[in-house]
This record gives structure tokens, sequence and C-alpha cells, in this order.
């Protein structure tokens, strides 16, 4: 969206920069008016594709999102009643403002499951931007193997 929109952007620049150049060059005769104003939409142009390339650099390697605080998130999620701690975050953008996480959570025993889990998901979406998550609750004597083929 944000490529499309830089892209009319620009054209519409361009093409009120070649008919200002133009009413210049036809009212003074003074030719530098052209080279001028095509550099200036240039360096306009330039800081935004940057940002615009750094935005999709981030989506295509699944980055952490700058706006989002890893550690506070980590703090916020055991703060949620029940929760005894929080590891293996990670928060990722899939596209454009939609963030996905995926936790393990370890919870106090004898905790209802569901609505656990619907406690923690609710928090996460109403307090961070992040809006698909993936969470694996357990319990604290649920021992991880983890298995790299």
């Amino acid at each position: 969206m944000k490529g499309a929109y830089f892209e009319v952007l620009s054209d519409m620049l361009t093409s009120v920069g070649v008919i200002v150049a133009g009413i210049i060059m036809l009212t003074t005769g003074w030719y530098y008016a052209d080279p001028i104003l095509s550099a200036g939409i240039g360096l306009f142009i330039l800081p935004r594709t940057w940002i615009l390339l750094k935005d999709a650099v981030g989506v295509l390697l699944e980055g952490t999102p700058s706006d989002v605080n890893l550690e506070e998130l980590r703090i916020g999620i055991a703060s949620i009643p029940g929760v005894k701690a929080v590891h293996d975050l990670h928060v990722w953008t899939l596209t454009s403002g939609y963030n996905a996480m995926s936790a393990h959570i370890i919870i106090n025993e004898g905790l209802p499951y569901n609505e656990t889990l619907q406690l923690i998901n609710d928090a996460i979406m109403a307090n961070y931007k992040i809006h698909h998550t993936t969470i694996q609750i357990e319990m604290d004597r649920y021992k991880e193997q983890e298995t790299h083929l």
C-alpha cells in the first residue's frame, strides 16, 4: 500500500516539476530549472523509499517489529493472574501493521485451561500491537524436550 502511495506521489511531483520547470525555462530561458527540480524531487522521495525498503525487508525476514517491546510484553504476560513464567517468546511481522506472536507460558496447576488461555490472548491483543497468537500452555512439571532435525 505504501509502495503504491509513493509511486503515485512521485508521479504527481514529477508532473508538477516538469510543468514548473517548463514554465520557468519558457519565461526566463533558465535551463537549469529542470535538473534542479528533478534532483529536488529525487531527494524528497529517497528517504521515503528507504523507509519502505526497510519495512519490506523486516517483513520478509520476519523481524521483530520496532513498535513491540519484547521485555515489556514478557512482563505484561507474566503479570496475568495464574501465569508463572514465559519463555520462547517470539514476535514477528506478517505484513505491514499485522504482527504475530508465539510463546510458551507456564501456568499454575489447577487453573481452567481455556479460560486462562482466553485471558492471556485478550490481554495480548488489547495491550500490544499483536493480531495473531500461538500459545503453548505448560504446567511446572512439564519438561520440554527440544528436537532439531
